[in-house]
């Protein structure tokens, strides 16, 4: 096999990754409502994928270039989520049950730095206290190893918040 068949395979495998990945960051910036940044980063993504296709249309005769292509597809899907990850761009909002210790862990959090909501609640055993925090994705696993400090047995769940308008944030981490 010519080595210009490689050097072709490997150069549309580097650029679907790359295009794929910043696919992934794209939309995670639309959905976090950043439009400058999500047009700005379509506009190299497809410049990127009109270089790859189009070796690969021209060069169909070389199933290494159609190998690549979808080899680098599924590498970029892997390495996007990753840097969507890292970035961890955004708010959480985490909503945290206790049994007996819903003070405890509202007190710790606020001693934190956090601003933390605390609720009495009804579950299905009984009377429970559900703290509500809204912090950056960047925070959430040092906010669940306190309340994990405090209570190993609360329920923790963690969704995606879209926009934070006023209340509490902590600067910075």
């Amino acid at each position: 096999m010519p080595w210009t068949v490689i050097a072709n395979a490997l150069f549309i495998f580097a650029m679907r990754i790359t295009d794929v990945s910043l696919g992934t960051v794209r939309t995670t910036m639309i959905i976090r409502g950043q439009r400058k940044w999500a047009a700005l980063i379509g506009f190299v993504e497809i410049t990127i994928w009109v270089v790859a296709i189009s070796r690969v249309i021209t060069n169909l005769d070389t199933v290494w270039n159609i190998f690549a292509y979808s080899g680098g597809f599924a590498s970029g899907t892997l390495l996007g989520m990753w840097i969507e990850d890292k970035l961890a761009l955004g708010y959480a909002n985490l909503h945290i049950v206790s049994l007996a210790k819903g003070i405890e862990i509202a007190e710790c959090l606020r001693r934190n730095g956090h601003g933390a909501t605390l609720l009495e609640a009804e579950g299905k055993s009984g009377p429970v206290h559900l703290i509500n925090v809204i912090i950056t994705r960047r925070q959430v696993a040092d906010v669940i190893r306190l309340v994990n400090e405090i209570d190993a047995t609360s329920f923790v769940t963690v969704e995606d918040t879209r926009k934070v308008v006023r209340g509490y944030q902590r600067i910075g981490k």
